[in-house]
């Protein structure tokens, strides 16, 4: 077994229920949903660098920054008050963080908001049932190119391939749902059943993935207390699977649940994370614990629990959790970190 070290509570911490935090792609910044503002932490110093306020008149849901390395870091906030929000501050600059453009669209609450691998297309989704896919046209120019209704409920959260232009959304509906763009038609190609309850969070599995001829797994977590990982088929294995665990599709894509992983949570499973440098997966969720799993090595495949901590953000639940780079006693080395609702943003190694 591993150890779960607590680090760091990065400092202040805020005043109300923190969302989530992410690390910016290629820079050593972390930005944090809370209230109605951003903050953004140094990875390296751990220190908070600066806040953004002023774009969203409820408190911000969702967070994630634009892929790509240029002059401008740029970010999307999702917010309570139905409306995204573009950001972006020149590189080495000390400047103010500018709020670019605001998309308006969603009917209610915006609950999650990816960019695509290439950068061009932001998904979000709401509380109003739909998924939005925006593209980018021009210097802060956005349009619409699809809307999509499929789903019966809130959609919690939408993640793209790593690679390909490929959607996955979870929703109050316990379902998942994969989009693609199709002769020039965004549609859903596959809807994976299984889970019992709301769908909370979908991650891919990180580039390059465990085997190359199936491509990067999904893996959800769900109100069912379960985490499980799904994977495409080969056309070969299709009538082989039971009906209750193969993605049904409309266009020959078929995916089927790999496993599932131990149960060692024991209320709500908010969010998952998938290492891309080690590829171990953590959870976290209601019931306050961190779990990481590791997967043991072809031939014998499946998962086991390699570390866990309860009462990470004592009696409160956790949000998110992320894998992240960060400078921890002088040497730069992967970290968990964890978002809660006591506001505060803990940062950890697994060792």
């Amino acid at each position: 077994m591993a150890t779960i070290t607590p680090i760091t509570t990065l400092s202040p911490p805020a005043s109300s229920r923190a969302w989530l935090s992410t690390p910016h792609p290629h820079l050593p910044m972390l930005a944090t949903a809370t209230g109605t503002s951003l903050r953004i932490y140094s990875l390296n110093s751990l220190t908070l660098l600066s806040t953004i306020t002023g774009g969203h008149k409820r408190s911000i849901r969702s967070c994630a920054w634009k892929p790509g390395v240029g002059e401008t870091a740029t970010i999307a906030t999702g917010s309570f008050d139905a409306s995204v929000g573009i950001w972006s501050q020149e590189v080495d600059d000390n400047e103010e963080w500018r709020f670019a453009i605001v998309l308006d669209g969603h009917e209610s609450e915006v609950k999650s908001v990816s960019w695509s691998a290439g950068g061009n297309l932001l998904a979000t989704s709401s509380r109003d049932k739909s998924v939005w896919i925006w593209e980018e046209v021009a210097e802060d120019d956005y349009e619409t190119v699809a809307v999509l209704q499929e789903h019966e409920g809130d959609v919690k959260c939408v993640s793209w391939h790593p690679e390909e232009e490929m959607l996955a959304s979870g929703s109050y509906d316990d379902d998942i749902r994969l989009w693609r763009e199709e002769i020039d038609d965004w549609g859903c190609v596959s809807v994976l059943r299984g889970h019992q309850s709301t769908v909370w969070a979908v991650a891919w599995e990180p580039l390059p993935p465990r085997d190359e001829s199936i491509g990067s797994r999904l893996i959800s977590c769900s109100d069912d207390i379960t985490i499980r990982v799904w994977k495409k088929s080969p056309n070969q294995e299709r009538q082989s699977q039971s009906r209750l665990s193969i993605i049904k599709t409309t266009s020959g894509e078929d995916w089927v649940e790999e496993a599932q992983l131990p149960k060692i949570h024991v209320r709500t499973i908010y969010s998952v994370a998938w290492s891309k440098e080690t590829h171990r997966i953590a959870s976290v969720g209601g019931d306050g614990k961190i779990v990481v799993y590791e997967e043991a090595k072809q031939p014998s495949g499946g998962w086991q629990v390699l570390a866990a901590y309860d009462c990470a953000h004592r009696e409160f639940e956790i949000n998110h959790v992320v894998w992240a780079k960060a400078k921890v006693d002088g040497s730069v080395e992967e970290v968990l970190v964890t978002t809660g609702d006591d506001g505060k943003v803990k940062i950890w190694t697994v060792s």
